[in-house]
């Protein structure tokens, strides 16, 4: 119970306490929940002693946040695979947001790293079968986070317009001797072109690889539209849009991962309500090779 003044002086209410924290107040509840932070309830109000604060500080390996030091924010950054579609959705809301989209593996351990606040992945693990999970897994041990499927896409070959060289099946790529151009070490295209072609029998030595990778799926277009390549995987949203021929290979999943404490703030919030309106289901399909049936479903959500 509260004795006095000086006694008063020294209690914080769950505002305070969050801001001392440098935490969200949804945080702080959450503690309350598991009986993780010294408190007490004076006629039906949680305050929270600061002395027992500054000592919980101390003790809890999870918290040390020192009280008045300087917290450096998250970088408002897109990271991870780029996606045609959610570049546009990004856009059209107005989220406060830059995209370094540098491929699904880089993407992982950049968040990983507190450099991103939202990681969009294609991660298909060959043993399993399944997307993204195993490798979010794998690189966010620990971390309070979301996965939410955004759409499933159609990858395959980009190919000129015409398709001069004849190119219906993989291992065509090998017979007609095609100039492919890949994608960069542990992008997830490149990932699952590898898988392809080690299920059709194909060593990636009997193809003629440019030397220079390709670091997103636009830039495979254009390097086919330029002549530069004959043939590179890619979403078939690029190749309609340059206009291009395009062989399906496989139907992926492409999925989001964010904070949980970020998943419940406006800026996403608006993305995810944004999703359910009739102009983005529309652009879904004039971009083309997009099933956005299932988008903002919860894939996973860390224990």
């Amino acid at each position: 119970m509260v004795k006095d003044e000086s006694d008063t002086q020294n209690m914080m209410t769950v505002p305070e306490v969050a801001r001392y924290l440098r935490l969200k107040e949804r945080k702080i509840y959450d503690l309350l929940a598991q009986k993780r932070i010294p408190c007490t309830r004076v006629t039906g109000k949680w305050l929270f002693p600061k002395e027992q604060i500054d000592i919980w500080l101390k003790q809890n390996s999870e918290f040390q946040v020192q009280p008045g030091a300087e917290v450096r924010p998250l970088p408002q950054v897109v990271v991870g695979s780029h996606d045609p579609l959610l570049e546009w959705a990004l856009g059209e809301t107005g989220y406060p947001l830059a995209m370094q989209m540098n491929g699904s593996t880089e993407g992982l351990e950049r968040f990983a790293a507190d450099e991103g606040v939202l990681c969009g992945i294609h991660l298909l693990d060959p043993a399993s079968g399944e997307y993204n999970l195993p490798a979010v897994k794998e690189h966010l041990k620990g971390a309070e986070i979301v996965v939410l499927h955004w759409a499933w896409r159609e990858q395959g070959l980009v190919l000129p317009a015409g398709n001069p060289l004849g190119i219906r099946a993989l291992s065509d790529l090998a017979r007609t001797r095609a100039r492919i151009i890949e994608r960069q070490e542990g992008a997830g295209s490149r990932l699952l072109f590898r898988h392809l072609l080690k299920q059709s029998g194909l060593s990636i030595e009997s193809l003629n690889l440019l030397s220079q990778p390709a670091r997103g799926h636009v830039d495979i277009g254009l390097a086919v539209c330029s002549g530069q390549a004959d043939a590179g995987i890619a979403v078939q949203s690029v190749a309609r849009q340059m206009k291009l021929e395009f062989l399906t290979l496989a139907r992926e999943r492409f999925d989001l991962v964010i904070r949980r404490r970020d998943y419940f703030e406006p800026p996403f919030q608006t993305l995810l309500k944004f999703t359910r309106a009739p102009e983005f289901a529309e652009k879904a399909q004039s971009l083309g090779g997009y099933d956005i049936g299932a988008l903002g479903e919860v894939l996973y959500n860390s224990p």
